[in-house]
């Protein structure tokens, strides 16, 4: 297999797609046919080979005609979050350069004001209904030839943005792939990642998170490679992902730890109601999965899960569930046996194991070849040191070499001069079984500069308080270290997270900062 095409052409009636539990499905041949006529209608728009095209929509049917219909004319795809602000939308249309900006109608809210610039240049397509200033999607794929054969097919990419936990999203881009859509080499990629996780031809994977993100986009797109079935969930709910399993006898699935936190809240005689025998494959990644919670889903489901860790700019490292059992809490080691290099401040390979340092993989040779953030050559710069390049995580390796992360390099706290990183503390406080979730941030101290903060959200039943606040901090001074715990604790209802479970701290500590610099 290497596309859409090869699939269609081998078992036209597979299905390509099942969309809830059964509520909607597309074969292969579908899929190849409406992502033609998209692609058709695309160059119709007057769209070239290097250009974009930019999607607001959510985990809709339409959602995979209109990537592959950008993949087969050698475009560059960029979906865009919808729980975005409106100005973070319009930032991302205008620093993407798309030419084309697709959008929901549930989404008209969200379309934003662009700039002059991007409203000369930009095309606006609207789906499900009408919005002011968008002609309809609909409409402009009907006019496209059904029959007509499509000339010319080339290799387009994704241009995703990162999540935004602090400033404007940056645009990772990488340079086309250069080959025809229907080379060989397209599906050995899939193919050779696809090995990595036991995925297979004949697979029915489960996407239980939105497609705007890196990962469920990816891994459903690779299924399309390998010939497999995706069975995609329009939002997440706990039992529908289980009743979905059940049903669709799901075999494969990629998660993050929020759903599976989710998924243990669930009361036990519901969780027991669902057969998800069929599950082999349960991947998961995207945040750091707690200790606990990783242990309760290997004793439900067995040694099915497989973390990784990576970013969209590349990585990354695996761990399958025997490994993590002997090494708890490792992310693993590097996934095509490449190293995984920790440095110091200055730079200089760490090889003591257990010492924190910055997390390094190796880049491309060709300096060409390499991602860089879109417009931001600072930033791009900053990420690379010679031909090494970070995603901004620290960490260490063990004395067997699995690597371990402490933190983002930019939740440090520093408080009297002493660095603390963070998610020790919130993975000691989620520990606790009044716990719900928690976030630990530094907030500002006049005679330390920082001092470290806790806010949380406590289980259903669990009143905050004064009570709770001195149980769950004489709590962490018995777990760690005194200097890494909470000096106080605030309580809340939520959260901001995003849906994939990364936690947005700026805009947390911009409650606590307000007036100074973070």
């Amino acid at each position: 297999m290497a596309t859409i095409i090869d699939v269609a052409e081998k078992d036209p009636d597979r299905p390509a797609l099942i969309f809830g539990n059964g509520e909607t499905q597309e074969s292969y041949a579908e899929l190849e046919l409406r992502s033609r006529r998209v692609s058709h209608a695309l160059r119709a728009l007057g769209l070239q080979e290097g250009d974009g095209i930019a999607a607001l929509i959510g985990n809709d049917d339409e959602f995979f005609d209109l990537f592959w219909g950008a993949m087969r004319i050698g475009l560059y795809f960029t979906p865009i979050n919808w729980h975005l602000a409106p100005a973070e939308v319009a930032y991302i249309i205008d620093n993407s350069d798309s030419k084309v900006f697709v959008a929901s109608s549930v989404f008209d809210k969200l379309t934003g004001e662009t700039s002059a610039e991007t409203n000369a240049r930009i095309q606006r397509l609207c789906l499900h209904g009408g919005i002011e200033g968008f002609r309809p999607f609909e409409a402009v794929v009907a006019d496209a030839p059904e029959d007509q054969p499509l000339e010319n097919q080339r290799e387009g990419a994704t241009m995703l943005y990162s999540s935004g936990t602090t400033g404007f999203p940056k645009g990772v881009r990488s340079p086309l792939p250069g080959r025809d859509f229907s080379d060989p080499a397209g599906g050995a990629l899939a193919l050779g990642f696809s090995a990595f996780f036991g995925l297979k031809e004949g697979d029915r994977y489960l996407c239980p998170a939105p497609l705007y993100h890196a990962a469920p986009l990816m891994f459903t797109t690779i299924q399309h490679r390998i010939g497999a079935t995706g069975v995609v969930m329009r939002q997440f709910d706990a039992a529908e992902a289980l009743q979905m399993i059940q049903d669709q006898r799901v075999t494969t699935s990629q998660w993050v730890p929020t759903h599976f936190k989710r998924l243990l809240q669930l009361p036990e005689e519901t969780r027991k109601r669902f057969d998800t025998s069929s599950l082999g494959v349960a991947v998961h990644a995207a945040a750091p999965c707690p200790i606990p919670v990783k242990h309760a889903m290997i004793d439900w489901w067995g040694p099915v899960l497989i973390e990784y860790y990576a970013g969209t700019e590349g990585g990354g490292t695996i761990i399958r569930s025997d490994e993590w059992l002997e090494h708890p809490g490792s992310v693993g080691k590097h996934w095509a046996g490449g190293t995984v290099h920790i440095l110091d401040d200055e730079g200089r390979e760490i090889t003591e194991p257990e010492s924190d340092g910055a997390i390094y993989f190796e880049a491309s040779p060709d300096p060409e070849a390499r991602f860089k953030y879109y417009k931001d050559e600072e930033k791009t710069k900053a990420t690379y040191r010679d031909n090494l390049f970070t995603l901004g995580d620290i960490g260490h390796k063990d004395a067997d070499g699995y690597l371990f992360l402490t933190d983002r390099q930019s939740n440090m706290i520093i408080s009297g001069g002493v660095n603390i990183y963070p998610q020790e503390t919130e993975n000691c406080l989620v520990s606790h079984p009044k716990v719900y979730d928690v976030a630990v941030i530094g907030v500002p101290n006049e005679e330390m500069g920082e001092e470290v903060k806790a806010v949380l959200v406590p289980v259903d039943g669990c009143a905050p308080g004064p009570e709770l606040e001195a149980e769950l901090m004489d709590y962490t001074r018995t777990e760690i270290a005194h200097y890494k715990c909470p000096r106080s604790i605030d309580f809340v209802e939520e959260l901001p997270r995003t849906p994939t479970g990364k936690l947005l701290k700026r805009k947390l500590k911009e409650q606590y900062w307000k007036g100074r610099l973070i």
